[in-house]
C-alpha cells in the first residue's frame, strides 16, 4: 500500500490550501489528510510541483491543454488584446473583431452538418457545461418557435459526460454526478452505453451490436412518443465515462433512428474536437451529421475559458423567427465570446493549421495506440485496451476471462493516481477502474514512450500490491 501522506505544515500552501479552498471531483475529508499536488508551472508535455518534480501529464491537464503548458504565442496574442480592448460583451448587436474573427474560422472549419449543408451560426460561452446548457435552451426554444411545444425530451446515453450545470449534468450518464444532486431533472433519459467489450452478448458481432444500441434507442423514442423527443446528446468517442470508441457501423445506425423521427443530434466535441480522434472533429472520424455541435478545451488550448455552440442553419432560423416573436433571444454570458479569450482561440487554431495538428495526430496516434497494446494488451492486470487518434485507456480487472471489474471500494483507480504520482505521470481515472490516455496533441514519439515507460510501472506497483493483498491473479 503507498504509506499515508506526512502531516501538513502549518501555514504551507498545503496547509492553506486545505484550510481554504473547495475542489472539484474531490473527497474532501481525504483530502483534508492528505492534501494536494500543488502544481507551480508547466513546460511542453510536462508540468512541475512545488518541490521540482516533473510529471507528464497524460490526461493533458483535464483533456485540454492540446499545445501542452507553455506556448509564447498564446500569450502574446492575450497580451496584445489585453491591450487593445481587455473586454466587451456581444448582448444587443454588440461585437468585436476577434469574435468576428473566430466564429468565421470555426464555420469554415467546422464539419458538415445534417442535410449536407454547413453550419451557420457559433454562440460562445465559457465551458463546455455551459455550453451543453445552452444547447439545450436552445432545442427547447427552436421548438418553442416552429410550433412544437410538445416536442422537449432529451436522449443521452449512459457513460456520456456532458459537463455539471444542472442541466448538463443532468445529461450526464454518471451516477456520482447525480447522487446527493437531486438529478437528473425530469424529460432527461439515457439510452445504452456503445461499449461492446461489456455490453455485447455472447457470439454477438460488432455490427449486431450497434443494431441493438440503435433497436434500444428506437424503443426508447417510441416508448416517450417521438412526438415528444426533441434530441439526443453525444460524444463521438465517449471520453470521462472511460474513453468508450463506438463499435462499428454504430453512428450510422443511431443518425438513421433519429433522422427517421425528426430528432436532432447534437455532437459534444468538447474532447473531440481539433484533431484528438485523428480528424479535425471526432464527427468526422465516424461520418456524423450534427445538428447542433459544442466544443471547447481545445478551442483555446485551455489557456483561457472558452466554448462554442455551432448550429445548423435550420436550427438557426427557428432561434431568429423566435427571437423576432419574442423581442429578444434572452441567453447569453457576460463573458460570452470574450475579447481576450477569442483572440488567443483564434491564435491557437492559426497554430494548428501552421503546424498540421491533424496530420500530427495521425502519424504519433498511431503510436501511441501501438505501444499501448504492446505495452498493456497482454498485461495480467488488464483486461481491454481501447483507443483511437490520441486518446486511449487501459481497464482493469481482476479476472480477465470474465471481464470484470474490482470492487469500487477498493479505489483500485484511486491508487493507481498516487503510484502514477510517484513515478513521474498524472493519470486520469475514469469510471470503471480505466485509466484514460489523452495527452497534449504536440507530444512526440519520443515523449509518448517515456509517458507510457512511467505509466507502466505504476501499473506494475499497483500489480505487486494487489497480488500481495490476493486481489488479482498477477
Amino acid at each position: 500500500m503507498t504509506p499515508p501522506a506526512a502531516p501538513l505544515r502549518t501555514n504551507s500552501p498545503a496547509a492553506r490550501d486545505v484550510a481554504y479552498a473547495l475542489h472539484s471531483y474531490t473527497d474532501h475529508r481525504a483530502h483534508e489528510a492528505g492534501g494536494p499536488l500543488i502544481i507551480a508551472r508547466g513546460e511542453g508535455v510536462r508540468v512541475f510541483d512545488d518541490q521540482g518534480r516533473d510529471y507528464i501529464d497524460t490526461v493533458a491537464g483535464l483533456w485540454c491543454a492540446s499545445l501542452g503548458f507553455s506556448n509564447d504565442r498564446l500569450v502574446a496574442a492575450a497580451t496584445k488584446q489585453m491591450k487593445e480592448l481587455p473586454f466587451y460583451h456581444s448582448f444587443t448587436g454588440r461585437s468585436h473583431l476577434p469574435m468576428i474573427d473566430l466564429s468565421e474560422m470555426l464555420i469554415e472549419r467546422a464539419p458538415l452538418a445534417n442535410g449536407g449543408e454547413r453550419m451557420s451560426k457559433v454562440f460562445f460561452a465559457n465551458s463546455g457545461s455551459e455550453a451543453n446548457d445552452s444547447a439545450l435552451k436552445m432545442i427547447w426554444y427552436f421548438n418553442n418557435a416552429i410550433g412544437r411545444p410538445q416536442k422537449k425530451k432529451i436522449i443521452s446515453r449512459i457513460k456520456g459526460y456532458h459537463g455539471v450545470t444542472i442541466a448538463a449534468a443532468s445529461l450526464t450518464g454518471l451516477p456520482n454526478n447525480h447522487k446527493l444532486f437531486d438529478l437528473p431533472i425530469a424529460g432527461i433519459f439515457h439510452t445504452t452505453t456503445p461499449h461492446f467489450y461489456h455490453g455485447g452478448q455472447e457470439g454477438e458481432t460488432e455490427e449486431a451490436f450497434a443494431s441493438r444500441c440503435a433497436d434500444d434507442l428506437e424503443a426508447m423514442i417510441l416508448r416517450e412518443g417521438p412526438d415528444t423527443v426533441a434530441a439526443m446528446f453525444a460524444e463521438p468517442v465517449m471520453g470521462a465515462g472511460g474513453v468508450i470508441v463506438p463499435p462499428r457501423t454504430y453512428w450510422a445506425k443511431i443518425q438513421a433512428v433519429l433522422h427517421k423521427y425528426d430528432v436532432l443530434l447534437v455532437a459534444d466535441e468538447v474532447i473531440c474536437g481539433f484533431g484528438r480522434t485523428g480528424n479535425y472533429w471526432g464527427c468526422q472520424t465516424y461520418d456524423i451529421r450534427p445538428d447542433i455541435l459544442v466544443c471547447a478545451k481545445a478551442l483555446s488550448s485551455a489557456f483561457l475559458p472558452i466554448s462554442a455552440v455551432l448550429v445548423s442553419d435550420r436550427v438557426y432560423q427557428g432561434l431568429a423567427d423566435g427571437s423576432q416573436t419574442v423581442g429578444t433571444w434572452g441567453h447569453g454570458f457576460t463573458y460570452s465570446g470574450h475579447p481576450v479569450a477569442a483572440a488567443v482561440a483564434v491564435e491557437t487554431l492559426k497554430i494548428y493549421d501552421e503546424m498540421d495538428m491533424v496530420g500530427h495526430v495521425q502519424r504519433v496516434g498511431a503510436h501511441l495506440q501501438a505501444e499501448l497494446f504492446r505495452r498493456f494488451g497482454d498485461h495480467p492486470l488488464v483486461g481491454e485496451v481501447r483507443g483511437v487518434g490520441m486518446v486511449g485507456a487501459i481497464e482493469f480487472s481482476p479476472d480477465r476471462a470474465a471481464k470484470a471489474n474490482f470492487d469500487p471500494a477498493r479505489k483500485i483507480g484511486a491508487r493507481c493516481v498516487k503510484l502514477g504520482e510517484k513515478h513521474g505521470v498524472i493519470l486520469r481515472m475514469t469510471p470503471g477502474d480505466s485509466m484514460a490516455i489523452s495527452p497534449p496533441l504536440v507530444i512526440t514519439e519520443e515523449e509518448v514512450d517515456v509517458m507510457l515507460t512511467r505509466f507502466g510501472n505504476a501499473v506494475d506497483e499497483l500489480a505487486v500490491e494487489l497480488r500481495r493483498e490476493s486481489l488479482a491473479a498477477v
